[in-house]
């Protein structure tokens, strides 16, 4: 084969492979001056590493994190059956006329929360050391700690658990401020109270 003949079918293929280095080009802003191959995008748009955020956002993720729900499945209380449900509405309307009766009468700690609550015929609920429960249904203890400024602060009050059935629950709580009674599912890890943050 001739050079002639050679340079014949190459140049075509050079001029084909010119044209697609160019096209493939097109739409690209540079800025002066930067790097060949490098790109920059228009001013107002943003890449998607700029953010730092995951595209995808969970159904029902409280804040937009991935993987929210999963992350907080501890904090969510179980369903209760609707038999169960309204048992546990049952006796947390014999349970709240004695809070509040407390609360007005400014007597919040747990001994005295206990005493009132056993009245009414509950059994304090007894649980072994590895976490296996032995009977009884009411459980009363103080607040949670929580951090304030230097260190840990445990405020004034009571909390209750009171165990209507495996899946259902009357929870309430008894401080300077206020007091609350309401029901739920139990939780994975800690029964009828809510689980803390930081799992």
């Amino acid at each position: 084969m001739s050079t002639s003949t050679l340079a014949r079918r190459v140049r075509p293929a050079a001029v084909a492979l010119a044209a697609v280095a160019v096209l493939t080009a097109c739409g690209d802003l540079h800025a002066p001056g930067a790097t060949p191959g490098a790109t920059s995008r228009p001013s107002g748009s943003s890449s998607p590493s700029a953010s730092g955020a995951s595209p995808y956002v969970e159904p029902g993720a409280g804040d937009g994190a991935p993987h929210y729900n999963e992350n907080n499945a501890y904090r969510r209380a179980g369903e209760m059956a609707p038999a169960h449900a309204a048992d546990a509405e049952r006796e947390a309307a014999r349970i709240r006329p004695v809070l509040k009766r407390l609360w007005e009468q400014r007597k919040w700690n747990p001994e005295t929360v206990r005493t009132a609550l056993l009245r009414l015929g509950y059994e304090e609920e007894r649980v072994a050391q590895d976490g296996k429960r032995l009977g009884g249904t009411l459980t009363v203890t103080g607040l949670p700690s929580h951090w304030e400024g230097d260190g840990p602060v445990t405020p004034e009050g009571s909390r209750v658990a009171l165990r209507v059935h495996d899946d259902a629950c009357v929870t309430a709580f008894l401080q300077q401020s206020n007091f609350a009674v309401s029901t739920n599912g139990p939780y994975p890890e800690t029964g009828c109270f809510q689980p803390p943050y930081g799992h």
